[in-house]
């Protein structure tokens, strides 16, 4: 069983930066994929960005491109997500989650294990 953890949440102006956090256990992580999405209250779950674990590559939604930046950390076994020029319409709840390849995906239905969620708000 894979358990993530996410943290870092809160409420911020526009403009303003943010880092989330999603601490992963219950297994070694080097053939997993990690990803983010967001969910705004009545929209549907999106894809922020994603990492593959065992070289580090990235993708990013179009949205968030140039604005946000997921690194890992492999000693920590952690996954960050770095927020900067927030919007308002950054608005919603985060997750992470991990799927059992090395290559990332867009779609949350390929993603086997969520976090809870953390609360993002940007006012304007």
């Amino acid at each position: 069983q894979v358990y993530l953890v996410e943290s870092g949440g809160g409420l911020v102006q526009a403009g303003g930066s943010l880092r989330l956090s999603c601490a992963a256990s219950g297994r070694t992580f080097g053939s997993y994929a990690m990803a983010w999405f967001r969910q705004a209250p009545g929209k549907e779950r999106e894809f922020v960005g994603g990492i593959s674990w065992i070289n580090g590559n990235t993708d990013y939604a179009d949205s968030v491109q140039g604005r946000f930046t997921i690194s890992r950390d492999n000693a920590k076994d952690t996954v960050y997500l770095q927020m900067t020029s927030l919007k308002p319409e950054d608005t919603a709840v985060y997750y992470c989650a991990a799927r059992y390849r090395v290559t990332i995906s867009r779609l949350a239905s390929h993603y086997n294990y969520w976090g809870q969620g953390t609360q993002v708000s940007v006012s304007s």
